[in-house]
């Protein structure tokens, strides 16, 4: 049937030009099938076992997986090994070209088999959760950062208009001042100086009036009135003469000149003040929090990544406890970043409970601190500092273990029972809430229903046990719950710890068991009990880095049967996972 759109069958190919549509693709052989060539290609005893999918859910696949060929593009032929250290597949003819000293290859059908079903393929799919959460953080951090510039931008500009204006508000005051001061001192004078016109004015009136009765009383008058109209006018004139010099002798015919003298110090703003002021952009620290990512990526897809299956604990030692300290109650037991181990030795006899250092040999070293309070769970924070619960004192203590002795202490609204720690939070737990503490600025914020009988850090998800239920949960850090699960293996969960790949570990003390469960919460298997001397296991603790596992145990002399008989101790042992 010619093809009406669509893929063609890329077996048929008519002689006019045309095709038949394929309805079929075939994972192995690579080609796309009509419905006849799909019926010979099932019947046909080379391909009859070849996988199939149909070309609309060829179609669905990403175009980067369409482009993979199962073909060596070198030798065009069939990749059937897979070499480890180089992290690829490859063709029989490869060994004798690219790897000839390649020692670790593989048949790449064992490394293809369970990739679907891999914990690996739930860490990259929470790797791309992580990145896109990271990624939409940023851009959420950044657009916040830009809200807060612009407001930063207007507050100042603010601040450099309102500055602007106390200025001028003080200029002008400055300067009305001094117009005022100008106007009353010209008004002063030009006061004085109409008062001196007016008497001047009055005076040359008097004078002039005398200048035109001198020609009548010359002209009219007798010799007797000319005589006394003569005293008259002299007496005048010489009042007249002697005022004018008094005006002369004091100061009214002095110039007086206003000036204005600037203040120096207004002055100087002109040659001094270069710029209003400077505009710095101050740094400080990021607060931005992102997923931590996994460090070992690429190489968590096939060879490092271990099936469950494949998970066995090999015994290295016992912790070396001297008979003096030894204890009838479970050691909290967790290990350092350098290999040594941190013991909260339990005394109920003594009503003590005491922080005890063992080096990485498993033999004890020294004492770091003594308490008086009953202590329930303790864990390593960073910069030798380890969080210790004090329980239903509602505390949780930080102590140094170089200076043996607490450095701060942190007070909850609810009781302090489990703490873990990856270095940026301290997971504080009852067995109803949580409380999350960032290590930074130390913020708390309460998970309500977020409680565990003991709890544990992986990649900012919180993993709990809960004792009473037989179950393991795993929550996000919001406290939203992920998963949870349950088996016939588990119980009495308490211990919880996870290794490098996500596999999680229960300390499972009703029956004697270290069960391993997978990271998506769906399989387990025990990996040690009684067979292998674990008694009443309570504490597990690993170093992710150097797959390093302590458990804790109950030691019971030869013939012993239980722990109410009195003969007994607890220790812990050491593994290499």
């Amino acid at each position: 049937m010619a093809s009406s759109g669509g893929d063609n069958c890329t077996l048929c190919n008519d002689d006019d030009g045309t095709s038949t549509e394929a309805v079929t693709w075939c994972t192995e052989c690579e080609v796309l099938l009509c419905a006849g060539c799909e019926k010979h290609h099932t019947k046909s005893k080379a391909s009859k076992d070849h996988k199939t999918m149909s070309t609309k859910d060829y179609h669905k696949l990403p175009k980067f997986m369409l482009e993979i060929s199962s073909q060596c593009r070198d030798h065009n032929k069939k990749f059937e090994l897979y070499c480890s250290f180089h992290a690829c597949p490859c063709c029989v003819q490869c060994i004798t070209d690219k790897h000839k000293k390649c020692q670790d290859l593989k048949p790449l059908s064992d490394i293809l088999k369970q990739v679907k079903s891999s914990a690996s393929v739930q860490l990259f799919e929470k790797d791309l959760k992580n990145v896109k959460e990271n990624l939409e953080e940023i851009i959420k951090y950044l657009n916040s950062r830009m809200n807060t510039s612009n407001s930063q931008k207007t507050k100042a500009a603010e601040q450099i208009r309102s500055m602007r204006k106390l200025i001028d508000d003080f200029l002008n005051k400055l300067e009305q001042k001094i117009l005022d001061d100008l106007e009353t001192k010209q008004s002063q004078l030009k006061s004085k100086m109409n008062t001196l016109l007016q008497q001047l004015k009055t005076q040359a009136n008097q004078i002039s009036q005398l200048q035109s009765e001198f020609s009548k009383m010359t002209n009219y008058g007798t010799e007797l009135q000319m005589y006394v109209g003569l005293r008259e006018i002299e007496k005048t004139t010489s009042q007249a003469a002697k005022y004018i010099d008094e005006l002369k002798g004091g100061d009214n015919f002095e110039e007086k000149n206003f000036e204005v003298i600037i203040s120096p110090a207004l002055q100087s703003i002109l040659k001094e003040v270069k710029s209003f002021g400077d505009i710095n952009i101050n740094t400080n620290q990021s607060t931005l929090r992102l997923n931590a990512g996994r460090k070992d990526q690429a190489q968590n897809l096939v060879p490092t990544v271990p099936r469950i299956e494949e998970i066995k604990p090999t015994m290295l030692r016992p912790l070396t406890i001297p008979e003096d300290i030894k204890s009838d109650s479970a050691p909290i037991c967790r290990i350092l970043p350098d290999g040594e181990y941190l013991i909260i030795n339990r005394h109920y006899k003594y009503k003590s409970c005491t922080l005890l250092l063992f080096g990485n040999d498993g033999i004890f070293e020294r004492q770091v601190i003594t308490f008086t309070e009953f202590l329930f769970d303790a864990c390593y924070v960073t910069n030798n500092t380890v969080a210790v619960a004090l329980g239903v004192n509602n505390k949780t203590v930080l102590v140094d273990l170089k200076k043996n002795q607490i450095i701060q202490t942190l007070k909850l609204s609810h009781d302090c029972y489990r703490v873990a720690s990856d270095g940026k939070l301290l997971v504080i737990s009852s067995d109803q809430k949580s409380t999350i503490v960032i290590l930074s600025d130390m913020s708390k914020t309460i998970l309500e229903g977020v409680g565990a009988s003991q709890i544990s850090l992986f990649e900012g998800y919180i993993y709990g046990t809960l004792f009473y239920e037989n179950k393991v949960c795993c929550y996000k850090s919001t406290g939203e719950l992920l998963w949870t699960f349950q088996h016939q293996d588990i119980d009495g969960p308490e211990g919880i710890a996870l290794d490098k790949n996500g596999f999680v570990y229960i300390a499972s003390s009703g029956n004697d068991n270290i069960v391993v469960v997978s990271p998506d919460g769906k399989t387990c298997k025990t990996i040690l009990s009684d067979v292998d001397e674990i008694i009443y296991p309570v504490y597990i603790d690993i170093h992710r880095e150097t797959g390093i596992m302590i458990v804790s145990s109950e030691i019971r002399e030869t013939g012993v049967a239980d722990e109410f008989s009195g003969n007994h101790y607890y220790t812990a042992f050491i593994y290499k996972i």
